[in-house]
């Protein structure tokens, strides 16, 4: 038996994450450091691990209930109500995933019929593409600029819907790029919307780490809440990312499909974490203040840095990410990352791993230690001297 024969195309036709790629390297090279992965290098807040620790002692190691333990979907509920005044009944209108890559998987499965249409703004996440492809549909990359601050225009929303459009995914604050959709934007997004059937999926995992303005949901819009799906979790603005927890909510319709899906591949998302994520939403403010302040310090002096290597870096104003412009060494963004970590033992992340429209870019996290950033950026500025 050939095994090769057996395996799906569909699947086998997804490249790898050219995140991952970088990280498995570094992982093996000493004395190497990486801006590569978006995980906080904060600990969980201690409070939150003692509640997970907690409900281990108390015996709570059982399955919950496919849609997550109530507790926490009545506090998720009250926590997008007073921060981003919108209102989800967790009854009916909310999932607990295992992490907001689940609940993007689903979102888009629940939705997606095969050649179906799903519009992309890119630079953006890499999972995207890949849940639109393992689902049937198509991918339509909408190109995002620097010129535009990395923001998805209603022209070029306009220009790429057709007849085959279902589904139009809104990363923002965006990775790789930092960039950020302010109420304004949203409305000339959503204006173009509301004669449409296009469902939005609004990826909003970092809705927290804005700087300078608070994040407006897409869903708190006149004539929006009916087609969006949110996508979050506690991953970025708690530092839970071991914790594996996200959540999706949405038109009750969607969320019992969406439901379905989660029932047969995943079952629930971990109880122990669930129990922690309670005493996130409910005592978690200040730490999320001290976290937002600490990286907002690090985003600045990380701009500062690249532009002072002469090199064009866009004021990113969310996420903990910048994406600064490489065209002027002349060479292509794996080029540059691949030389950089051979040479100065750095590893960034190569712009066109977020879409073909990244490359010329290069992506670096500010999610680590000053002192990190400091030894790196002086490493990456010899590489681009030498």
């Amino acid at each position: 038996m050939n095994i090769n024969d057996v395996i799906s195309t569909r699947a086998a036709s997804i490249p790898p994450s050219g995140i991952r790629k970088f990280f498995d390297i570094v992982s093996e090279m000493k004395d190497a450091i990486s801006l590569g992965v978006g995980e906080p290098d904060f600990v969980t807040p201690w409070h939150i691990r003692e509640s997970g620790i907690y409900s281990l002692e108390k015996g709570s190691t059982h399955y919950s209930s496919n849609t997550g333990v109530l507790e926490l979907r009545q506090e998720i509920s009250k926590y997008l109500t007073r921060k981003f005044d919108i209102e989800y009944d967790p009854t009916n209108q909310i999932i607990v995933t295992v992490g907001g890559s689940e609940a993007i998987d689903i979102a888009i499965r629940s939705v997606i019929n095969p050649g179906d249409e799903v519009l992309i703004p890119e630079p953006s996440f890499v999972c995207y593409k890949p849940c639109t492809v393992l689902a049937g549909g198509v991918p339509v990359p909408i190109t995002t600029t620097a010129e535009d601050n990395f923001k998805l225009t209603p022209e070029a929303l306009k220009a790429a819907i057709t007849p085959k459009t279902k589904l139009l995914v809104l990363p923002y604050p965006n990775n790789p790029t930092g960039g950020v959709m302010e109420k304004e934007d949203l409305e000339k997004i959503a204006a173009v919307l509301r004669d449409t059937n296009i469902v939005v999926l609004s990826d909003e995992i970092y809705a927290e780490l804005t700087y300078g303005h608070k994040h407006i949901s897409i869903a708190s819009l006149p004539g929006m809440y009916e087609r969006t799906v949110i996508v979050s979790g506690f991953s970025k603005a708690y530092a839970m990312t071991g914790w594996r927890l996200g959540y999706v909510t949405g038109p009750k319709e969607l969320i019992s499909v969406m439901l379905k899906i989660h029932q047969y591949a995943i079952m629930c998302a971990p109880t122990t974490s669930q129990y922690a994520a309670i005493d996130a939403l409910r005592n978690g403010d200040d730490d999320i203040d001290y976290m937002r302040e600490e990286y907002d310090n690090r985003r600045r002096f990380v701009i500062k840095s690249f532009r002072e290597m002469g090199l064009d870096c866009f004021e990113a104003t969310g996420a903990f990410y910048v994406f600064p412009s490489i065209k002027s060494t002349g060479k292509t963004s794996q080029d540059f990352c691949e030389q950089l970590l051979r040479e100065q033992k750095v590893a960034v992340v190569p712009g066109d791993a977020f879409g073909e429209s990244g490359e010329g870019h290069i992506r670096a996290s500010y999610c680590y230690s000053i002192k990190n950033l400091t030894t790196a950026l002086e490493r990456i500025d010899r590489f681009i001297n030498k």
